[in-house]
């Protein structure tokens, strides 16, 4: 296996992992692909879509704060091409109640639109194909 071939976690510290099932849950359709609690101190969550190749994971360590994201420029990104599968991206969203906010980076509102979770981390919905596609 090469890591080109790995599956990818991106975990980060949260002082209230309830506070963000909402925007990643309902807001990104997310699934709840796993749960951990007093693990050491720490409890957690991991979310994705299981035929993907990334979940996100969720972590909080009792008696730690882990602050707010250090930027507005900390971003996710998800590349959707297709006009369809973007607009239902954004409608659902935006449905759940969580408005765009203007992008830290103006290249990103050009391309698409940019969300905030609960902790100040943004994600990006890019209505563009990925920079590594042929059709990028």
């Amino acid at each position: 296996m090469t890591l080109a071939s790995a599956h990818i976690r991106i975990a980060r510290p949260t002082n209230d992992i309830e506070k963000l099932l909402p925007f990643y849950r309902e807001g990104l359709g997310f699934e709840v692909l796993g749960v951990f609690a007093e693990h050491q101190g720490f409890d957690g969550i991991m979310l994705g879509h299981r035929s993907a190749g990334y979940h996100l994971e969720f972590t909080r360590c009792r008696g730690h704060d882990a602050g707010r994201a250090p930027t507005q420029d900390n971003l996710l990104i998800f590349y959707l091409p297709d006009d369809s599968d973007y607009a239902k991206a954004v409608a659902q969203i935006e449905k759940c109640g969580f408005p765009a906010v203007a992008s830290f980076n103006p290249y990103w509102d050009h391309y698409g639109k940019t969300y905030e979770d609960a902790d100040g981390y943004r994600v990006v919905l890019a209505h563009r194909a990925s920079p590594h596609s042929s059709s990028a």
